[in-house]
């Protein structure tokens, strides 16, 4: 007899069951495989919301208990035998005869079925961005001002009544009234019926005149006792403490600069939208205080919003230091670089006016690099394009002009890319926690 053992509980909300657990641990490399399979095959606005993922069913049986047929006796009944008798050996069988299928079976007799399952958006996120982290994302000096967080910090006796804890209120009003013997409601309503009964009638013999001086003695005794031990004290009272404790300051700003220029092709703005969109999850899922700025520019720049800025049909030429202009003049205006951790990053195929590349190494080595904490280039292209750039002998305008910051500054880098599959590679080369 084989054992197989499967546990099909249905996993509470918001939680995984150890099967599913382990299953993810056992399938984490295929996995992590086909959510970059599905982020690079889908289109900007399905990044993150894909949930049903295939992967290789090769590797993901469960364990199972079976005996092992080349050991022991097997006692068998052959029904329609007309060859052996009783007693006779019979020769077992090499494993795999019999004609029986497998889960590699298929009509030319190869392949393997795919195992099809989902995944939560969290653990779509949580796969996809792991080993991500902007880079020194929190500054040691920010500014004079220190930010506050209210935490918890036990019980007081005196405070807001808002915050009065009732539940260890009334645990201390009952330990006390307990130690204390202080009389209860059945005590005294037992005396005061007991009074009544003996009111109600006419005549009282001695007994009963003796009997009845005697509850009233008792009920003044236990009234008395009940006013010097009430039913809550002053001293039965607590409130919920907070306290307040400094928190560093990790405010943080993310500038967004894309080419949206007649040169740009529709293929070009796809990779910048996708960089974006994989930029934008990625804060939104790793940070819960950065604050995204949109800037597209094609001669001229607009801080626009993130439907604009990806949707928008917009052309025009090239000029590349408007962007950063703009994105100057939104630091000055909200964002001063010693209350905010600054952050930048720019797609565009490169092109610009030559006339342009003293004015973007100005602004790059004066205003922007010096405010900013990381400050990274994309620079989109096509295949043609790329096998131009390949060797690194030529390069476009823009990325001559950049090369000149990367050797002077740390906190600049610089990437190509030329297709969607390129975006994810990218991507973890500009964020990875160990260039951080």
């Amino acid at each position: 007899m084989m054992h197989h053992f499967i546990d099909r509980r249905l996993n509470p909300k918001g939680k995984s069951l150890s099967n599913r657990q382990r299953f993810m641990r056992r399938a984490k490399e295929q996995i992590r495989k086909a959510v970059k399979d599905s982020i690079n095959k889908g289109t900007v606005a399905d990044i993150g919301h894909k949930g049903h993922l295939s992967i290789p069913s090769r590797g993901l049986y469960e364990p199972r208990f079976r005996y092992d047929y080349e050991k022991g006796i097997h006692d068998r009944v052959l029904p329609g035998n007309k060859e052996y008798h009783e007693g006779d050996t019979i020769k077992r069988p090499p494993r795999g005869d019999g004609g029986q299928g497998g889960p590699k079976a298929s009509e030319d007799g190869e392949g393997e079925d795919d195992f099809r399952f989902t995944l939560s958006r969290e653990e779509f996120l949580e796969i996809f961005f792991e080993d991500l982290e902007l880079p020194d994302l929190v500054k040691t000096s920010l500014k004079e001002e220190v930010e506050f967080k209210s935490k918890r910090a036990g019980l007081v006796k005196t405070g807001n009544p808002s915050n009065l804890d009732l539940v260890r209120t009334m645990r201390n009003s009952l330990a006390r009234r307990i130690s204390l013997h202080r009389p209860g409601d059945d005590e005294i309503q037992l005396l005061k019926q007991r009074l009544f009964a003996l009111e109600q009638k006419s005549r009282l013999t001695p007994e009963e005149k003796a009997e009845k001086a005697d509850v009233i003695h008792q009920l003044e005794r236990l009234e008395a006792r009940r006013k010097v031990v009430p039913y809550i004290d002053p001293v039965d009272v607590r409130y919920r403490s907070f306290v307040r404790e400094p928190e560093p300051n990790t405010r943080a700003v993310m500038f967004c600069l894309m080419d949206v220029s007649g040169s740009m092709t529709e293929g070009m703005k796809d990779l910048a939208k996708r960089f974006f969109m994989l930029l934008h999850l990625f804060l939104d899922r790793q940070y819960e205080r950065v604050e995204l700025v949109f800037i597209r520019h094609t001669h001229q720049a607009h801080e626009v919003d993130e439907e604009t800025f990806f949707y928008s049909r917009e052309t025009g030429g090239t000029i590349v230091s408007s962007a950063l202009v703009e994105m100057s003049k939104v630091l000055k205006d909200r964002y001063p670089p010693d209350e905010w951790n600054v952050y930048a990053a720019q797609a565009s195929d490169g092109d610009n006016f030559a006339s342009d590349r003293e004015t973007c190494l100005n602004m790059m080595h004066h205003d922007i690099l010096p405010a900013c904490q990381y400050f990274a280039y994309v620079e989109v292209m096509d295949e043609q394009e790329l096998d131009i750039f390949r060797d690194g002998s030529s390069s476009t305008d823009l990325w001559q002009t950049y090369q000149a910051l990367a050797a002077d500054h740390e906190n600049f880098a610089m990437k190509r890319v030329n297709r969607a599959a390129d975006i994810y590679p990218v991507f973890r080369d500009l964020f990875s926690k160990e260039d951080a």
